[in-house]
């Protein structure tokens, strides 16, 4: 045999020193969540810059974990309680610490640390789908499109949609899979999101190398909007413009998606007409929610501000979780009138698009953007 097989031999042979490490059976003694984090519960500013979220939060969200978190008692070893599985997520999700880091400051396993991590996003997800990340119904989408035109100015909006692509370290024999035009690995998020920085639909896993235009295609959003069983209202008339006549619900995103009879994209080329650049504006102004949204999701965890060490499948755990979580942070509807801190940091400027590309559509997309332009450059449709 050769060196290298003969270390690979030696290595496979070799036991383990200790069933539990040392260091670790100390836990209860030195751990940081016996210790660190029962003195921030007195402390709820620091608790909050610990956790990114306050004591109270963290008790309801324990309370409603704690089923799916609960291990059976063995002879073996005493299982990790649900408070301290939830406190090693969390801390995972607010710094993106590597499961070594937090393993040793937790004296956890960091094997432990990583089925942590990736039973928690799993049970934060089945657990609060349905409460804070339903299926909208159409009451639902009415609702967002009343918050739309009070908050933005903008009638008949369904929601802003948009791609982030989250880094991950490079997956062993996937080539240019995940390779995307940043010249970074990355799996995207595709979200639409509501007019008060809420999640109403993600879509987690797409290669990176993708197009945003091309996810969205394949998307489950994509497809239930081409075939119209997403509970989407009629279409109704825009308010104090009844000459204009009945016009269809939208979602609004940039140049990187297609224009359809559902989606507005903004107007390409240069120098455009008046008319077209308040067009513009307008949408815009919509549509930059989505990627205040995802400054909000980063500024709160930041695991989504470094190259996330872990597999794909796991990513798309930690993603749905975090995506969920923001949403049972914030609260709903007419309470969210007072931007918070997040909110401030994260806003983005509007952008100009003078260098959109241009794609086919058809005539039916093309006259219910037209609609919109009209409406927008009315008086009906100014903003006061």
């Amino acid at each position: 045999f050769t060196k290298k097989k003969r270390a690979c031999i030696y290595a496979r042979r070799k036991r383990r020193r200790f069933w539990v490490h040392p260091i670790n059976t100390r836990r209860e003694e030195h751990g940081e969540f016996y210790r660190l984090i029962q003195e921030l519960k007195m402390y709820h500013e620091r608790f909050r810059g610990y956790f990114r979220m306050s004591v109270s939060e963290f008790e309801n969200l324990l309370q409603q974990l704690a089923p799916s978190l609960t291990k059976e008692q063995t002879h073996y070893r005493k299982p990790i309680d649900p408070e301290q599985r939830l406190a090693v997520c969390l801390r995972f999700l607010s710094t993106g610490d590597s499961y070594r880091t937090i393993a040793s400051s937790f004296r956890l396993g960091v094997s432990t640390v990583a089925s942590i991590v990736r039973e928690t996003c799993d049970a934060l997800w089945h657990c609060l789908r349905d409460e804070h990340l339903p299926v909208p119904t159409e009451e639902m989408w009415r609702s967002t499109a009343r918050r739309f035109h009070e908050r933005w100015n903008f009638p008949n909006c369904l929601g802003a949609m948009d791609g982030k692509r989250i880094s991950i370290q490079a997956t062993a024999n996937s080539g240019s899979l995940y390779f995307n035009y940043k010249g970074t690995f990355s799996v995207v998020l595709l979200a639409l999101v509501d007019a008060d920085y809420r999640f109403l639909m993600v879509d987690v896993g797409s290669y990176g190398s993708n197009s945003d235009g091309g996810i969205f295609a394949n998307s489950g959003l994509g497809k239930a909007l081409r075939d119209g069983t997403l509970n989407v209202p009629p279409p109704s008339e825009l308010p104090g413009a009844p000459e204009l006549g009945k016009v269809n619900h939208v979602i609004v995103a940039d140049e990187a998606f297609p224009l359809k009879p559902y989606l507005l994209r903004p107007y390409p080329g240069r120098r455009l007409p008046t008319d077209k650049r308040v067009f513009n504006y307008r949408l815009s102004r919509a549509r930059r929610i989505s990627e205040n949204v995802f400054g909000i999701l980063s500024q709160r965890f930041r695991v989504f501000q470094r190259t996330l060490q872990v597999q794909p499948s796991v990513v798309d755990k930690v993603v749905k979780a975090a995506c969920v979580l923001c949403n049972y942070l914030r609260p709903k509807g007419e309470d969210q009138n007072h931007a918070t801190e997040d909110d401030r940091d994260c806003e983005q400027p509007l952008q100009g698009f003078e260098h959109c590309r241009g794609q086919r559509a058809s005539v039916e997309a093309q006259n219910v953007r037209e609609l919109y332009k009209e409406y927008f450059n009315s008086p009906a449709g100014e903003v006061a």
